[in-house]
């Protein structure tokens, strides 16, 4: 965790929650997670996207209240008599001398103002566990604590900054009927602002009108201090809480089911919102939040102008390129603005309707959407299955696409039974002790991640724990692979068929 090499890694510790009695995990650039079916693998992937959600939830959507409103705006925290003073200073500061921040050094955030946001966050408690609740579709958190627990599911990350003796604590406690999240700094902790000369614009304007208002009222209560501390929070949290401040996106199982059923799904969905109170509520499950967002961020797609990206920084073209030999499109109806989806296959002169594609197609289409429309350098994107109807050699392939999205700068999280995605990670592990110049002559193998840059997590249950517990698998320097369970299922499978040979007419079997 010290090293600077992992700065922007986030150690997560969960106990008591789903089946997952256990786990210890580094949020690296690369994350993976293997086992058995029912472990948990979902449901912690799900529980990060869901902490990506909360704290990065104003950087999701313009249309969004920020998250430090929904805080302090709110009335829920009060600012102290001293927070306020420290915020008056920190302005004639900024007011006087701004170019001392702007060109020679940060804005170091004293500690009442720390305090305060501190404060602010042990106030996010319940909105934080319904946030994890509507991810996973449940209407109490309670119900995501293991069942066998004691009493409370308990989810822990620390955030390492350089420079820093200890780590930055933060604690959510989902318990049956309510949760508790604390935020612990170490002391003598020093958080800076940054000295970009847009935010530190933002900060001088609005540090002169306080000072204005200041010597025009005397009573302080009428000055409105907290649109200061909305900046200073903003450039504060990603100090505090990591890469949990970046934008998350989830491509869930099942994509090709989706993508096919999109229309019919939405449409009903529709329908189903348009006759509340004409008639008895639908028995339907409700859809989880993970799958809501799907929906919703496919509809949504390209429907601002800005995010779509240049077609030079196009990462899903690649992945058209390398695997699919055609290229996905998504069109907007004129009347109604909704989403019809595309394939063109190399050469073709018309496009298919991409329910005519191939599940290969389908399973991989929302991937390049979304990096051609939504995700970019610095969030994070989540694949469930990325082997999902990809043969071997496409899963490979496919492998080595996510890796370069990794060198790219966006963070990856996958979780796969594949050995052939897990052998060929290995292989790009290794690849980072080749130098660039012999790795350039290998063509599409040059792609390469270090060590530090990749973590892999087995799900493994425990029968007297009564749950599954997590550990690391790291590469072996012997095989150059990662240990799995992969192995033993090989092993039983060429004995059960030395077996059977024995006992066929060729096997001579006694």
């Amino acid at each position: 965790m010290n090293d600077p090499a992992m700065k922007d890694s986030l150690e997560l510790e969960v106990r008591n929650f789903g089946p997952v009695f256990e786990a210890r995990v580094d949020l690296r650039p690369l994350t993976v997670f293997i086992g058995p079916g029912n472990t948990g693998k979902s449901y912690l992937a799900i529980l990060i996207y869901a902490l990506h959600r909360h704290f990065s939830a104003d950087k999701l959507s313009e249309h969004q209240f920020s998250w430090e409103s929904r805080v302090f705006g709110s009335g829920v925290t009060t600012l102290s008599e001293s927070t306020i003073d420290e915020l008056f200073d920190l302005a004639e500061q900024l007011a006087v001398d701004i170019e001392r921040y702007l060109f020679e050094e940060d804005l170091v955030l004293p500690g009442p103002v720390l305090e305060a946001i501190c404060s602010g966050f042990d106030e996010q408690g319940d909105y934080f566990g319904n946030e994890i609740g509507r991810c996973f579709g449940i209407k109490e958190p309670g119900a995501l604590i293991r069942k066998g627990g004691q009493g409370a599911a308990e989810i822990t990350f620390r955030k390492q900054n350089v420079g820093d003796p200890s780590p930055i604590n933060h604690r959510l406690t989902i318990k049956p009927n309510s949760s508790e999240f604390s935020t612990i700094l170490p002391e003598g902790i020093q958080i800076r602002v940054g000295n970009d000369p847009d935010q530190m614009e933002n900060l001088h304007r609005i540090a002169m009108e306080m000072m204005y208002l200041d010597e025009l009222y005397d009573d302080r209560s009428n000055i409105s201090e907290g649109e200061l501390l909305d900046i200073l929070i903003n450039h504060a949290r990603p100090q505090i809480v990591g890469p949990f401040d970046s934008p998350a996106y989830y491509l869930p199982a099942n994509r090709t089911g989706v993508m096919r059923a999109h229309s019919v799904v939405v449409s009903a969905l529709i329908e189903s919102a348009a006759m509340t109170g004409l008639r008895p509520a639908a028995r339907t499950p409700m859809l989880s939040g993970v799958l809501a967002d799907f929906l919703e961020q496919l509809i949504e797609l390209d429907r601002s102008p800005h995010r779509r990206h240049k077609r030079r920084h196009d990462l899903g073209r690649q992945i058209e390129k390398a695997i699919l030999g055609g290229s996905v499109r998504v069109d907007k109806s004129e009347a109604i603005g909704y989403p019809h989806f595309t394939y063109k296959p190399k050469g073709w002169k018309s496009s298919l309707p991409l329910m005519n594609a191939s599940s290969m197609v389908s399973e991989l289409a929302p991937v390049v959407l979304y990096l051609r429309h939504l995700v970019r350098p610095g969030n994070v994107l989540i694949v469930e299955e990325p082997e999902s109807h990809l043969h071997p050699a496409m899963q490979v392939e496919f492998t080595r696409q996510l890796a370069a999205l990794v060198c790219a700068g966006i963070r990856v999280i996958v979780t796969t039974h594949s050995e052939w995605v897990l052998e060929e990670l290995a292989n790009i592990v290794r690849r980072s002790g080749i130098s660039k110049s012999r790795r350039g002559k290998m063509g599409n193998d040059r792609v390469a991640l270090r060590p530090d840059q990749v973590g892999v997590w087995l799900f493994k249950q425990k029968k007297r724990s009564k749950g599954t517990v997590v550990e690391e698998v790291k590469l072996d320097d012997d095989t150059g692979l990662y240990p799995s369970d992969y192995d033993a299922v090989s092993e039983e499978l060429y004995d059960e068929s030395v077996n059977i040979f024995r006992h066929t007419p060729d096997g001579n079997a006694g």
